[in-house]
């Protein structure tokens, strides 16, 4: 058994899969699910788990080389607009209707159970060497 790190067994197996450009869409609970992507969803109820707790937990696991949010997440939820911003300089805006679009080329998904709106963003792997 794991003693550190995720313990969701669905999502560690799910990082373990992934290869350098693979795309990783961490999203709120209302994000339409594309088919195509593996699916780990992680909402319980409304808010929980946040999507800044789950962020911050795969980005502890992952090497990140770029990431893509929708524009509108600046005026909408302007926290998670600076949490994003703080964790990636070169955060890509584009509009929501387009970060939609990118979604279905994602490798992965997690599903939050964040409940403020765009709090989205789609996370290009990179490699540790």
């Amino acid at each position: 058994m794991k003693k550190a790190g995720i313990l969701n067994r669905h999502l560690a197996g799910a990082l373990a899969e992934l290869g350098h450009g693979d795309g990783v869409l961490v999203c709120d609970a209302g994000m339409p699910i594309p088919d195509g992507p593996r699916v780990v969803d992680l909402a319980f109820r409304a808010g929980v788990p946040a999507f800044a707790e789950v962020l911050d937990g795969l980005l502890a696991e992952l090497v990140v080389e770029g990431a893509t949010a929708a524009q509108e997440l600046r005026d909408a939820n302007p926290e998670a607009s600076a949490l994003l911003e703080g964790h990636f300089p070169g955060l890509r805006l584009v509009s929501h209707e387009r970060l939609k679009e990118l979604s279905a080329g994602a490798r992965l998904i997690v599903r939050t159970g964040e409940a403020r709106p765009y709090a989205n963003v789609l996370l290009r792997c990179g490699v540790f060497f």
